[in-house]
């Protein structure tokens, strides 16, 4: 199958065309026929299936081929996401797929100043891409107006539960017109998630592509058993050894992700992390500077785990294995998509094994071990239980993997990835969801020289007119 058998106009297959893209994904291919049917949809699609263009390129047809009467342009198509980053994402691919046609379109989140958001919204707005908590603030202030959106899409739903968002996506829902179209996309199904389909959707088409909890064929998995202090030593190793040059690395905390990007930089390795206390201009320039390969590690806590989007991204390293089996797939999913292949290699310490065994159980099958002469792990350390917040986690055998708790011991130490006194910019890394504002860096060895400073900008999230820091509401 191709695009040019689904119904697109020409000037999106044009743009389709430039992008390379040819040939729709299995959840594209479903999707948009429903779409442009007018039907609601239950989607059951994880982040790197192509869900973004299975929802925007129908959504551009839709507004392009039943133009909206002459005069202001009303909101016509709203598109709600739990994190900045993935607003962020979401509207440049919908630029990228309007750039032939004569659609306006425009991302809100917090964060940054919400005055360039304000006249952006005056001067008409076609498709608005939000998140929520900016998105009541623009409208508790009548600087947008939603009655007359005709599409809805929840994406990412079960994220947006996770995160507390269900009252805020309540109070949007009072500002939308009762007739509209709506798509809900969502990685997994939970019982919450069924009841707000079940008050959001009517008669919804059925679309499931997502491999629940399976990781991709095309991802290599390895695991590398040391001691926990010596993981920072082994991973600036093997980056040098191998001459790894973009890979993005998971910590459990914020301060685990900022000591551990400060020790690779005195080794030479350019690196920058990125987490919820990180301003939203040091997070838009880390993360540009790491798409672009002019710093080789990103470390990230997991708020990264379903928001960044990257192109052919080679490595992806657990440094600290998530204290949920599921994060385990969301954080190597983020390698290995479309054709590419992948690598993905947790460095697991004695305090780690009953969450190495509880991955294991959910894959159905073990990790490949591997070692390196001279980071074996000392026989003689015994495990220290897991801090969860809830009391300890044993580290013998799990039943049913740990609870949701708080911030685990171990390298890095320090809070969770609380974020600021905000209300997105991603979940507190494990803890329990809570209501938040829109709250949410940069480094390949110089052979033998200091850490560069990364020479990239700030790149303003498509038509955010954000500015770097974090501005005034």
């Amino acid at each position: 199958m191709s695009f040019d058998s689904l119904g697109l106009s020409a000037e999106i297959l044009r743009a389709l065309s430039e992008k390379g893209y040819d040939k729709p994904t299995p959840v594209q291919s479903q999707a948009i026929p429903f779409v442009l049917q007018g039907r609601d949809i239950m989607a059951s699609a994880q982040t790197g299936t192509g869900k973004t263009a299975a929802f925007t390129l129908p959504i551009l047809q839709l507004l392009t081929q039943n133009p909206a009467a002459k005069g202001r342009r009303p909101v016509r198509a709203l598109i709600l996401t739990p994190t900045r980053e993935l607003a962020a994402q979401i509207g440049e691919n919908v630029v990228e797929y309007s750039a032939h046609l004569s659609i306006r379109s425009l991302v809100v989140f917090g964060g940054v100043s919400i005055n360039p958001q304000m006249m952006k919204l005056r001067g008409g707005v076609d498709v608005l891409v939000a998140t929520p908590g900016r998105l009541l603030d623009l409208a508790q202030q009548r600087a947008v107006d939603l009655s007359a959106v005709e599409i809805l899409v929840l994406d990412e739903a079960d994220r947006m539960l996770d995160m507390g968002f269900i009252h805020d996506i309540r109070r949007v829902m009072k500002l939308l017109p009762a007739k509209k179209q709506s798509l809900l996309f969502s990685a997994t199904f939970s019982d919450e998630i069924k009841v707000l389909a079940n008050t959001l959707l009517s008669n919804p088409a059925a679309v499931s592509v997502a491999r629940d909890n399976v990781t991709a064929d095309q991802i290599e998995q390895r695991v590398h058993l040391v001691d926990k202090k010596r993981k920072h030593e082994l991973l600036s190793y093997m980056i040098g050894k191998h001459d790894w040059r973009q890979v993005l690395v998971f910590t459990k905390t914020k301060h685990g992700a900022n000591k551990l990007a400060e020790m690779l930089n005195k080794d030479g390795i350019t690196s920058a992390a990125i987490h919820g206390n990180k301003s939203q201009g040091a997070r838009t320039r880390a993360l540009a500077d790491f798409k672009a390969s002019q710093i080789r590690v990103l470390v990230a806590t997991d708020i990264a785990a379903r928001g960044l989007d990257i192109d052919l991204l080679p490595h992806v390293v657990n440094y600290e294995l998530p204290l949920i089996a599921e994060d385990y797939v969301h954080r190597i999913g983020r390698t290995g998509r479309a054709a590419a292949t992948g690598e993905a290699l947790s460095l697991v310490c004695v305090d780690e094994l009953g969450l190495l065994r509880d991955i294991e159980r959910l894959l159905k099958k073990p990790i490949q071990r591997i070692a390196v002469a001279g980071y074996e792990p000392d026989p003689t350390i015994k495990a220290e239980p897991l801090q969860t917040g809830r009391g300890s986690r044993s580290n013998g055998p799990s039943r049913g993997g740990p609870s949701r708790g708080g911030p685990s011991s171990g390298n890095g130490g320090g809070s969770r990835d609380s974020g600021n006194s905000s209300r997105e910019g991603g979940a507190r890394d494990g803890r329990p969801p809570q209501r938040r504002r829109d709250g949410e860096s940069a480094s390949q060895p110089g052979r033998g020289g200091a850490p560069r400073r990364s020479a990239g900008g700030s790149s303003a999230y498509a038509g955010s007119g954000a500015r770097d820091g974090r501005g005034k509401k």
